[in-house]
């Protein structure tokens, strides 16, 4: 599992011009892939450092100081561009299996007394984002 963490002072997921999911405080933006082998547990551990991780200001977390999330899911994290000029997207997990992984997360992190916000999985997104800092991260597990 992988994710890419910006820090941010607000951000929003549009999906055919209506808003559904945002945050409107700093908190954490996380573009969420899942690869083809990953597992529930590897969901449990990527909520666990998503909300510990101390990336906000004065090396805060969100578990520190109650700051939301929204977590957006983005199978193109696992593309690979190694050979050619197009992306391979085979490690990247299928839908069916994705999208059960991806809600495992959000559910951990509420599990845990986060402030969750989430895009709408499988859907064109529009993701509008105010950096800060910027501070971003690829967080892995």
């Amino acid at each position: 599992m992988r994710a890419v963490v910006a820090r941010v002072t607000e951000a929003s997921v549009t999906v055919e011009d209506e808003v559904v999911g945002a945050i409107t405080e700093p908190g954490l933006l996380v573009l969420l892939g899942v690869h083809t082998d990953d597992t529930p547990e590897q969901a449990e551990t990527m909520a666990r450092k998503l909300h510990e991780l101390r990336i906000l200001r004065d090396e805060q977390s969100c578990a520190t100081t109650g700051a939301p999330l929204l977590v957006v899911s983005q199978f193109t994290l696992y593309g690979d561009t190694r050979k050619g000029r197009r992306p391979s997207w085979t490690a990247a997990a299928r839908p069916e299996q994705a999208e059960p992984l991806v809600d495992a997360v959000v559910q951990r992190l509420r599990d845990r007394g986060a402030r969750v916000a989430t895009g709408r999985f499988g859907a064109m997104m529009s993701v509008h984002s105010v950096n800060d800092g910027p501070f971003t991260v690829l967080v892995e597990v």
